[in-house]
């Protein structure tokens, strides 16, 4: 009976954090008198107070923000793009990035540590009782139920990349609540059965390469081979790394290096050599997602110097939008990034060899770590000069286009996440030094053949 009143007030209390959200959002909506007497102040900050600006607004995505009943990161602000049912709609890889900010918070003072403890209790329980599929977390959720909302008709089981995102966070978030508090403690168990529960070895189909899906109705009909470099690097270290459900190092060498787009080798703009990756290395994602938790500093494998492909893919992408083959307004080197996100026709995934004209403000901020000095006048770019209609309840809306005079007036969980976290990164490294720090992780690492200063 006990704790059926401590999961009824804990349910009403994220119900209440999450009315009072809606309701700072609505007031957030500035009049168009206030807008313009903001923009006739303009805020002079110094780069920390600016990052401090930048993290604990953004922060407020996964904390305010956060569904009232599982606590999980919604997958976008503008919930009605969905219909009524987008109101329930919560992302597995959008809310792992969204642990990991919780981590960031507490060191930051954004929250308490019994308060985040008390949050990720609420995920990791919603976790335990919601779909999974061998183990592994669906791409979305009904957040007040737990059921796979499908994320097109045949993809409604296991989506193994997403669920990769989420156990980089729920390790991160093991290792650092190591207190010996009863809840800490329980924490961390749970967290242990969702990560040794996930069977990373059914996704090989018994084969030497990951399969991105698989369905209880549709099997593996969607076939779709995760290999070719890309956002998924961090799926084959956990899958190496399971303590009960590992893959063998065949799979990593012979599938994952196996794609079309895994090898690079090409020199752009007389200056970076990109190991790995598809021409001009693709969207900037691909420098993130994996790499929130895995450390690149100091990370080889027998393919690439995994520092010098980030930091080489930043730049490439950068030089891309000085350049500016296309002609495309506001583009420059104070004015770069492009990467997956909202555009004036719905959403895509931005790169040089896919380029709309639109600037994602998370491309260039969560490159800080690779290109700090280039990522900063992008970001004071941001906050200075386009304020007005970027900026908002919780940090930067999700990319704008001003060839098209067109702002996103919105967020999504999977732009936000990597924001919070790699602005961590960039000042003290704490994710990378958690995540590193996993026994399991080394041991998956070394059975792959990487060095770190970690291992």
């Amino acid at each position: 009976m006990l704790d059926q009143v401590k999961q009824y007030v804990s349910g009403l209390r994220l119900f209440t954090i999450g009315l009072l959200s809606a309701l700072f959002l609505m007031c957030s909506e500035k009049s168009p008198e206030t807008k313009e007497e903001q923009s006739n102040t303009p805020e002079v900050l110094t780069d920390e107070e600016l990052l401090d600006l930048v993290q604990s607004q953004t922060f407020k995505y996964f904390w305010d923000f956060a569904h009232p009943v599982s606590g999980m990161a919604l997958e976008r602000s503008n919930k009605d793009a969905y219909g009524v049912e987008g109101y329930e709609i919560v992302t597995s890889g959008g809310s792992g990035f969204g642990v990991m900010a919780l981590v960031v918070g507490v060191e930051r003072n954004y929250i308490g540590r019994t308060e985040a403890v008390e949050r990720l209790h609420t995920i990791v329980d919603f976790l335990l009782t919601g779909d999974r599929f061998h183990g592994a977390f669906p791409h979305w959720y009904y957040g007040s139920t737990g059921r796979v909302r499908p994320f097109f008709t045949e993809d409604n089981g296991g989506d193994i990349v997403e669920t990769s995102f989420m156990i980089q966070g729920l390790l991160t978030a093991r290792q650092y609540f190591d207190g010996d508090t009863e809840e800490e403690i329980l924490l961390r168990e749970k967290i242990n059965r969702l990560w040794q529960e996930v069977e990373w070895d059914w996704y090989t189909q018994g084969q030497e390469v990951l399969t991105w899906h698989w369905s209880p109705e549709y099997e593996w009909t969607i076939n779709h081979q995760i290999k070719g470099y890309n956002e998924a690097l961090i799926t084959y270290v956990l899958a190496a790394s399971s303590p009960t459900h590992p893959i063998s190092p065949s799979v990593y060498h012979n599938g994952w290096t196996s794609g079309a787009d895994f090898t690079n080798g090409q020199e752009y703009y007389s200056q970076w050599t990109l190991p790995l990756g598809p021409d001009y290395g693709g969207p900037l994602f691909f420098a993130h997602y994996s790499f929130l938790g895995l450390d690149p500093r100091g990370l080889e494998d027998a393919y690439a110097d995994y520092w010098l492909q980030n930091v080489n893919h930043s730049l490439i992408n950068r030089a891309y939008c000085v350049e500016n083959p296309r002609g495309y307004v506001g583009y420059g080197r104070l004015n770069w990034g492009l990467t997956a996100s909202d555009n004036h026709q719905g959403y895509s995934a931005h790169s040089p060899t896919n380029d709309l004209g639109v600037i994602s403000p998370t491309a260039a901020i969560s490159s800080l770590p690779y290109t700090p000095e280039y990522s900063m006048e992008a970001l004071r770019n941001f906050y200075e000069n386009h304020r007005e209609r970027l900026w908002g309840p919780y940090g930067f809306y999700d990319a704008f286009n001003l060839t098209e005079d067109w702002y996103a007036d919105n967020y999504l969980a999977i732009d936000q996440g990597p924001i919070v976290v790699m602005i961590e990164n960039h000042r003290t490294g704490l994710l990378w030094e958690l995540f590193m720090s996993c026994p399991e992780v080394k041991t998956g690492l070394t059975a792959l053949g990487f060095t770190s200063p970690h291992l």
